[in-house]
């Protein structure tokens, strides 16, 4: 047994140890109220969506309904991703089980969760084997047919061979995802049109639309069941293109959109440390990356595909009270990482860095909420013991959750809490404390961001001989758990 497996085990634990302890002081307010009526989950998930919205106080955007649901339900001022890319990250949230790069799982948008850990019940899963019913929309697993025995029908997305109605991939790809004539004649051979689009279209037109139109109907059928349900519903705006109906690009003037002040290098920043390909392979956007017309055009974009989403949750929002359903179901809605937007002149989410790795996290609960925050650090792989404890179920016996549940906070935001964050991109392991994040690769080199003092990482202090003891402190945390 290598040391680094032991010290994982030994970790996983005493964390395990101190989660049965939380467990037991929160059982009472939690599972105990849910004996006669189980609750719902309506788990809503928003590809590439970081902390840019108003109830984050990113003032420039416009998020009503998401914001919303914050000033009503419990928003987690730092909560951190452990893998910042589609596939990996929502396999590990989904599943519980952090990425290993020791063991080859769940690394890239490659990911399946069923083949990297098969003996695993996703959360879905779990919930399904406790009599809920399950039910799968749009990205949920990065692919469609992962783990999908998860769900109570076939999960479902515009472009399903399952769906009636569905769009061959290839074709949906050349005709549905850029509707203005004017894109199309930028879409080459591999099938990648331009950055952003607005045209002038209702919000069913887009694939998102649709998705939202599925899960309102749902939302009709479930609430006339017998039976409890949880509703996953994945949105792929605002990941790139930024295609969206041109009213949501109505809502700002691009002019007045602030840049990233930070449009510069990082001082002392290692080779490891790179800018996502992404958006380059998008027509239109080559030689653009440092150009503030680029910056000024993406970050509109962005914007719009927010606010664009954020109506359609609205939507979905309003027919879960209109169905009677809010005040027995848990909402969570969540980005599956962070993003980039613009500073340092990276646009994507590839690297450790804070604004990558930094992801929103909101809650409601039907319990009473004296407070609505907490800046306790916590993780996406918590989410699966938290949906558990506060829908009154146990614990799944396929395998052990390496995330410790956030329901306590809920009730005590103040909570003494964790002392760590981790996470994980190709060979570099990071690691985020109250103030410094961390990062090392197998090669030796490290990134050390201190967050008080230089909150937009703009210099990399890990060489700095002042900080060697930090640097040492950081290195024993990673030890816990790689």
């Amino acid at each position: 047994m290598s040391h680094s497996s032991f010290s994982r085990r030994t970790f996983l634990k005493q964390a395990s140890i101190a989660a049965s302890t939380l467990l037991a002081e929160s059982t009472m307010t939690f599972a105990e109220n849910s004996n006669h009526t189980r609750k719902n989950v309506l788990f809503i998930i928003v590809d590439d969506l970081r902390t840019q919205l108003n109830c984050y106080d990113r003032s420039q955007i416009i998020s009503p309904n998401i914001d919303r649901l914050a000033a009503q339900g419990f928003m987690f001022n730092r909560a951190y991703c452990q893998v910042p890319v589609c596939g990996a990250s929502r396999a590990s949230l989904l599943t519980g089980i952090r990425p290993d790069n020791a063991h080859g799982q769940f690394r890239s948008y490659h990911t399946w969760a069923e083949k990297d850990v098969p003996k695993a019940d996703s959360v879905a899963k779990h919930f399904l084997s406790n009599g809920y019913e399950t039910i799968s929309n749009g990205k949920i697993f990065h692919h469609q047919q992962d783990s999908a025995e998860s769900w109570s029908k076939p999960p479902w997305r515009v472009y399903d061979y399952q769906n009636p109605e569905g769009e061959d991939w290839a074709a949906y790809n050349f005709d549905k995802i850029w509707l203005d004539p004017k894109s199309r004649k930028h879409i080459s051979k591999k099938g990648r049109g331009p950055f952003y689009e607005a045209a002038d279209v209702p919000d069913e037109a887009y694939e998102d639309g649709k998705v939202a139109d599925k899960t309102i109907k749902d939302l009709k059928r479930l609430s006339k069941s017998d039976k409890p349900f949880f509703l996953a519903c994945g949105f792929s705006r605002p990941h790139l293109p930024f295609n969206a109906p041109k009213k949501y690009y109505d809502l700002y003037d691009p002019q007045k959109i602030k840049l990233a002040e930070n449009r510069f290098s990082i001082k002392n920043k290692p080779n490891e440390c790179r800018n996502s390909g992404e958006v380059l392979s998008y027509s239109q956007t080559q030689g653009w990356a440092e150009k503030e017309e680029f910056h000024r055009k993406a970050l509109h974009g962005y914007y719009a595909c927010v606010s664009y989403v954020d109506a359609l949750i609205g939507r979905i929002l309003d027919e879960l009270k209109a169905q009677g359903q809010d005040k027995n179901t848990i909402v969570m809605v969540l980005g599956d990482h962070g993003w980039h937007l613009g500073e340092h002149n990276f646009w994507g989410k590839h690297n450790t860095l804070n604004n990558a790795l930094h992801s929103p996290l909101i809650i409601r609960t039907p319990d009473k909420l004296e407070k609505h925050s907490t800046d306790a650090l916590v993780e996406f792989v918590d989410i699966y013991p938290s949906l558990c404890e506060l829908a009154g179920l146990p614990y799944p016996k396929t395998h052990q959750l390496e995330g410790l549940s956030f329901a306590p906070l809920i009730k005590n935001p103040e909570l003494k809490w964790k002392q760590a964050a981790y996470s994980e991109w190709g060979t570099g392991r990071a690691v985020k404390t109250d103030r410094y994040l961390y990062t090392e690769w197998k090669n030796g080199s490290k990134m050390l961001y201190d967050h008080i003092a230089d909150p937009h990482e703009n210099v990399n202090i890990a060489s700095n001989p002042a900080c060697e003891s930090i640097v040492k402190y950081h290195h024993a945390l990673l030890k816990k758990i790689y």
